[in-house]
């Protein structure tokens, strides 16, 4: 675990749900807890998720890339940032494929987000636990559309995630309280228009796939598009949304966060313009040929 406030705080990895977890945490010194071991933390631990900064919980690519950059550290638009790192010795969120299987950890990966911020968190920094957002990139969108949205996001309501470069159709069963979130839950997808070729199949998949989850909760076509969007206009390759590379284009779309997720935002973003374009009639997504495996 890191802690950034003041100081920057290395703690040994925490075990949840059976896994050894490492995230960051930046927020306020103040709003850290008095058992944390940040320096000026002053919040009750179990404080039940009273405080008023929400999160802003973000799942790196494979690799683990964006855990070390982490493009969303600070406060940003009352949210404050938190990266975990995949408990997989690949950094690969889900794990690696095998037996055919895609992802085939991303059932406890994703029970181990879900018990992180409603088990562990709550110990370490004071936040409100109605106003938790995610942000997925590359292999750790996977896992969130895949696995963690339908099994969990009823945890969760009446907040968004932004699936950047990576999107997978749900996994496993939606929960009936995951289902009825897709009601009032934010979602974006962003892409580029050479994504890796395997991504040009499964985000479009992603993409159908919560808009009828969106319809199943009663949603029109219209309110379905208030909710959910999806752009693939970059020209640029994988992650790569400033048409210039991985890490400068995943800060981009961690910059333009309330823009693109939060009410009242005006879906521009520098260079791209306004993303925030409804999934209705946009979910056959057109790609460059030859993008990369």
């Amino acid at each position: 675990m890191s802690l950034y406030s003041q100081a920057k705080h290395e703690l040994t990895p925490r075990p949840i749900s059976g896994l050894a977890i490492r995230y960051r945490v930046s927020a306020p010194a103040e709003q850290f807890t008095t058992t944390s071991g940040v320096q000026g933390g002053a919040a009750s631990p179990n404080g039940t998720g009273t405080g008023t900064i929400g999160m802003n919980v973000l799942l790196h690519g494979d690799g683990g890339q964006s855990f070390f950059d982490f493009p969303n550290q600070g406060v940003n638009a009352n949210l404050m940032g938190v990266a975990v790192l995949a408990p997989d010795p690949n950094l690969k969120w889900g794990g690696a494929d095998r037996n055919g299987q895609q992802r085939p950890d991303g059932v406890p990966h994703a029970q181990a987000v879900a018990d992180l911020i409603t088990r562990e968190l709550p110990q370490v920094v004071a936040f409100n636990a109605s106003n938790v957002f995610f942000t997925g990139v590359s292999g750790g969108s996977l896992t969130l559309s895949g696995f963690f949205m339908p099994a969990h996001m009823g945890q969760f309501p009446n907040t968004g995630v932004m699936l950047n470069c990576g999107g997978m159709a749900p996994q496993v069963d939606f929960t009936r309280e995951a289902a009825a979130a897709m009601g009032n839950t934010r979602i974006h997808f962003q892409s580029t228009s050479q994504e890796l070729k395997s991504l040009q199949r499964s985000i479009p998949q992603a993409v159908q796939a919560y808009e009828r989850a969106a319809a199943g909760a009663g949603l029109s076509g219209q309110q379905i598009n208030a909710l959910q969007t999806v752009d693939n206009s970059p020209n640029g390759g994988h992650c790569a949304f400033d048409e210039k590379g991985f890490v400068s284009g995943v800060q981009l779309m961690a910059d333009s966060y309330q823009d693109v997720m939060l009410p009242g935002g005006s879906g521009q973003v520098n260079g791209i313009g306004n993303v925030n374009k409804g999934v209705v009639g946009n979910e056959n997504l057109q790609f460059a040929a030859g993008g990369r495996q």
